[in-house]
């Protein structure tokens, strides 16, 4: 494939011209400018595919300078960035991310998983951390030119995607404690299978927590992550796959590792079953799949479509709790939520020296039912209420 440089007409609804000649441009993926890769990558067999270690041809990037604004965004072959070592993304932390994912349907349509829901988050986290305001809708219009080029490396097989970790770095020159008015956003896309394979094991930690009333929880800012990795490493030497993240005196529930959490309890009237999860009091990430999750489990047409009656609850609820249901038998599914993961099973949950164990082999019958529609809502199998964005 030749290197040539095209670019492309204006997406829907945009011009190109800045509405205030003179101020700072905003983002407008209507200048892309295209440069693709002389040589392709090969592709690897999806059996060898370990999640975000591979990644396709072509990448996007845009900076934002507080004079001129948000820079035409290239489209470009996949490849390292340079960038200073004083700026703001490596001395104070300044960056948020994404995590989606595009799906190959059996129409051979490309489809994205509520991506509006997404770039409204993306928005808020950038606004968070102070960043360079960025308009999530052009965003998004990048990144279905990306996967729309780069549409070999997803695989066809269910249960597989192409990840797509839309980022955004605050690169201000200089050690000076303030906020970045200079950023990089950039774009890439890795092909990705089954994130789990087994059923997971958590261990409730309540000595460190993932995040605190009036911190960042609710952002998708990088600073949430790292500060989990040495609690990780210690849960992984005691036999366990996962945190799940406690809080406050009365050990509140809040998430499992990176993922909302989720348990399915057996109500005292026999009128079906609760979907329990934290409510989003700011230190709960707002999951697009947990969103999908809860908006399925009160919706009556998809009780009748599964022949169950689901009451979903957003609640505060304890480690007391979940010790409580267990012994009564009410307790019958741990689920793990997330973009990566959709929905795992959790088998047991390690707490002050013994395990509570999730009755039943695999994962049971809310989770596989919620699982399997919202896959095959992503995979183009069913329609459901627009949640499937055809990359067109």
């Amino acid at each position: 494939m030749g290197d040539r440089n095209s670019v492309t007409s204006p997406a829907p609804g945009q011009t190109g011209d800045s509405p205030n000649p003179g101020s700072p441009a905003a983002l407008d993926a209507s200048k892309l400018k295209i440069t693709l890769a002389q040589t392709l990558k090969p592709l690897q067999p999806i059996e060898t595919l370990l999640f975000g270690q591979t990644f396709s041809d072509h990448m996007v990037v845009a900076t934002h300078d507080p004079e001129k604004g948000w820079s035409p965004p290239e489209l470009k072959p996949y490849g390292p960035i340079t960038l200073d070592p004083q700026c703001s993304c490596f001395q104070y932390g300044g960056n948020i991310f994404e995590g989606m994912k595009a799906y190959l349907g059996p129409d051979d349509k490309i489809r994205l998983f509520r991506p509006d829901m997404n770039m409204r988050r993306l928005e808020k986290s950038c606004a968070r951390l102070a960043l360079p305001t960025i308009d999530g809708d052009a965003v998004l219009e990048l990144i279905k030119c990306l996967v729309n080029l780069d549409r070999r490396w997803i695989p066809k097989e269910s249960g597989y995607s192409l990840y797509i970790r839309p980022t955004v770095i605050g690169t201000r020159p200089g050690l000076g404690l303030t906020a970045s008015d200079h950023a990089m956003l950039y774009i890439i896309v890795s092909p990705t299978g089954p994130y789990f394979a087994k059923p997971i094991s958590l261990l409730a930690v309540s000595e460190n927590v993932r995040a605190w009333p009036g911190g960042t929880g609710g952002d998708k800012v990088a600073g949430n992550y790292s500060p989990g990795f040495l609690p990780q490493r210690t849960a992984a030497e005691k036999g366990y796959d996962q945190i799940l993240w406690l809080f406050g005196d009365d050990r509140r529930v809040t998430e499992a590792g990176a993922m909302n959490f989720f348990v399915v309890v057996k109500r005292d009237d026999e009128d079906g079953v609760d979907l329990i999860t934290a409510p989003l009091d700011g230190t709960i990430l707002p999951g697009v799949t947990r969103a999908s999750c809860l908006a399925l489990a009160s919706d009556p047409e998809f009780h009748k479509e599964i022949s169950m009656r689901l009451h979903p609850q957003e609640m505060v609820y304890t480690m007391s709790d979940l010790t409580k249901w267990s012994s009564e038998g009410k307790l019958l599914e741990a689920l793990a939520i997330g973009t990566a993961a959709i929905v795992g099973h959790c088998d047991r949950i390690g707490y002050e020296g013994k395990d509570i164990v999730i009755p039943g082999d695999g994962m049971g019958p809310v989770g596989t039912a919620i699982r399997k529609k919202i896959l095959d809502i992503q995979e183009g199998r069913t329609e459901w209420k627009g949640w499937g964005m055809v990359c067109a």
